[in-house]
């Protein structure tokens, strides 16, 4: 049986977190492999509606193991909010996994990255202020704290020690806050030692045995392509490998077992924070899909700006990711639009230019050249089959399919867990 990756194709928000679920009674591992709590993602269950951030989605699956691996930074805190709240709803949250070799996200990570943001001005980068970029640079410099850690009191309290001598020179020097003590963060990490012990594990290990033993396992990337710290568009991106090569580092499963990787885009483009954004939309437009596609972040309530779609940030994808299937999203959400346009190609300088630009000034002023399609006005969220689709909505996937360099072989048509029209099987 296959290890399969799932990645987001645009810059994050695509509905990771359907296509997960949609695998869940099939898949026997779900693993967050990169990124935190900076990123969320919306499952709807029935009427229920389950709001994840640092958790794997398939928490939510009967019988699947979720592991959160040790390319993860994880808010402890944060960790256990998570699951009480879905233990009070009746999830079972038992079977979670924990990396020890994961970073630890603490109080000065999240001090040092609202301070820092704050101190760039016009400059910021749009972080959520969450800790997480500061602590993926901690674990770059070696001066991070691995869950581990947190077993051992006398190396807890060494590490913490070297690390807030540096940090506390920025805090109170630079951006004039009072110094953070050793004890504040041992007390703080220490006080959940106990509970999370049972949690961690190999992880590695364990994904090993299970795919040895023929068990399905899914990599379930946070955040996107376009937010990637190498191939994103940077410096306006996460501090993780968010493609399917970070499923490898980040999980340490080797590269050769990897077999399918989906990508994940939604029928239009949206993106949070700073950033170039080609086809983003101030009009009315704009506003129809934000409003009618609910487009608010699920981890900070930003709301998100919006554009139509980007064919070639969907090729650039799935040369990056080697994307083997996309499932395209949210396809209601442009019910009832007269036309649909679609970005082909760019215009820089005068000129046409159909992958995506080498520089990022180039892409940062690039506009798009567009191919508009009719759209339709019945309702498709009762579709289950390619056929139920009206012919124009049809006409847009193909054309959307042709475009973006790989099969589309699910589509999204509703926010509910069924609401899906599966073109080609995902796993075999």
């Amino acid at each position: 049986m296959p290890a399969i990756v799932l990645v987001g194709a645009q810059w994050g928000d695509e509905g990771k977190g359907k296509a997960t679920d949609l695998l869940g009674d099939r898949v026997d591992y779900v693993v967050k492999f990169n990124g935190g709590n900076n990123a969320g993602h919306t499952v709807v269950v029935g009427d229920e509606k389950y709001a994840l951030h640092l958790l794997p989605s398939g928490i939510l699956s009967p019988g699947v193991v979720p592991i959160i691996a040790n390319g993860v930074v994880v808010d402890i805190a944060v960790l256990f909010e998570e699951l009480d709240a879905l233990a009070a709803r009746g999830v079972d949250v038992s079977r979670l996994r924990v990396s020890a070799n994961a970073h630890v996200i603490t109080h000065y990570h999240r001090t040092l990255d609202k301070v820092t943001e704050r101190f760039l001005g016009k400059r910021q980068i749009g972080t959520t202020g969450r800790g997480i970029g500061p602590t993926y640079a901690d674990k770059i410099n070696r001066v991070g704290i691995r869950i581990q850690d947190l077993f051992d009191e006398n190396i807890l309290r060494q590490k913490i020690e070297g690390a807030l001598h540096q940090k506390n020179h920025l805090l109170v020097k630079i951006y004039n806050r009072r110094a953070i003590t050793v004890d504040e963060i041992m007390d703080d990490l220490l006080q959940y030692v106990e509970r999370l012990r049972p949690m961690v594990d190999d992880t590695a290990l364990v994904l090993h045995r299970a795919l040895d033993e023929g068990k399905t396992v899914l990599f379930e990337a946070g955040q996107a392509t376009m937010l990637d710290v190498d191939h994103g568009t940077y410096p306006f991106v996460t501090s993780s490998s968010a493609t399917s090569g970070g499923a490898a580092t980040g999980s340490g499963v080797a590269p050769n077992r990897f077999e399918r990787v989906i990508g994940v885009v939604k029928a239009y483009t949206t993106r949070v924070g700073a950033g170039p954004f080609p086809t983003e939309l101030f009009d009315e437009s704009g506003d129809f899909l934000r409003e009618h596609g609910g487009e608010f972040g699920t981890t900070t309530g930003r709301p998100r700006r919006c554009g139509w779609y980007d064919a070639p940030i969907a090729r650039y994808s799935a040369r990056i990711n080697g994307v083997t299937d996309f499932v395209l999203t949210k396809l209601d959400v442009l019910t009832g639009l007269e036309t649909i346009p679609v970005c082909v190609a760019y215009e820089v300088d005068g000129e046409r230019v159909d992958e995506m630009p080498v520089s990022q000034s180039d892409f940062h002023h690039a506009k798009p050249i567009y191919e508009e399609f009719p759209g339709w006005s019945e309702d498709i969220t009762g579709a289950r089959s390619f056929e139920d689709l009206p012919k124009n909505a049809q006409d847009y996937v193909i054309a959307l399919e042709r475009m973006s360099g790989s099969r589309i072989s699910a589509i999204g048509v509703g926010p509910g867990r069924d609401a899906i029209v599966v073109r080609h099987d995902l796993i075999d």
